[in-house]
């Protein structure tokens, strides 16, 4: 059992999300310190690997529902599990920063999702009343990349109460299609899946 009291998180606020929202009338307006999601790093290790918690809360960024500011790993891959509430893993397959594919995942508690190596990828908490509780595994040396992320402001759809919408800021944005979610860890990280308890909150 983890006691997420007696740890204290990195917290994603709004002024760290920088251009990535959907809703940039509403940023403007907003207390740019709201505490989006709170990151609980390094809470346990195994084998070169790093398990987190993550928090995204039940907010919504005006017309855009609550999300993590996302990242591209430059190598590694990594492994998400739903501890509690309803997820959404937004996953871009890219080839030399060029959007190729997009694909989105919905998970619930104890589902899986795992991530490639190479790809950008983000978290949306599609819930107005609940908050997520995350989990993941990842090279504890991996390392992230923001760069794409900014330059095209956020991902290629953003999810809002109208349902996906494009970013334009991408020149070509593929169709999104839709994937089920894993019911237990990738055979090469089996050994993790016993470290990995699913806690109550």
């Amino acid at each position: 059992m983890i006691d997420l009291k007696k740890y204290t998180p990195e917290i994603r606020t709004l002024k760290d999300m920088g251009d990535v929202l959907y809703d940039k009338e509403w940023a403007k307006r907003a207390n740019p310190d709201l505490g989006l999601y709170y990151m609980y790093r390094g809470l346990k290790k195994n084998q070169g690997m790093r398990y987190d918690i993550t928090v995204i809360k039940a907010l919504m960024l005006g017309e855009e529902f609550n999300k993590t500011k996302g990242h591209k790993h430059k190598q590694a891959d990594e492994i998400y599990i739903v501890l509690k509430g309803e997820a959404i893993f937004l996953i871009q397959i890219m080839e030399n920063n060029e959007l190729k594919q997009i694909y989105a995942i919905k998970g619930k508690r104890g589902d899986v999702c795992y991530i490639p190596p190479q790809s950008a990828h983000f978290t949306i908490n599609p819930s107005k009343e609940n908050d997520l509780y995350l989990a993941n595994w990842v090279a504890d040396n991996s390392e992230f990349d923001y760069d794409i992320i900014q330059d095209k402001r956020g991902a290629a759809y953003f999810y809002t109460n109208s349902g996906w919408t494009k970013n334009n800021n991408y020149d070509i944005v593929p169709k999104l299609k839709f994937k089920t979610p894993l019911k237990e860890f990738p055979k090469k990280y089996i050994f993790l899946e016993k470290e990995s308890p699913l806690v109550d909150f």
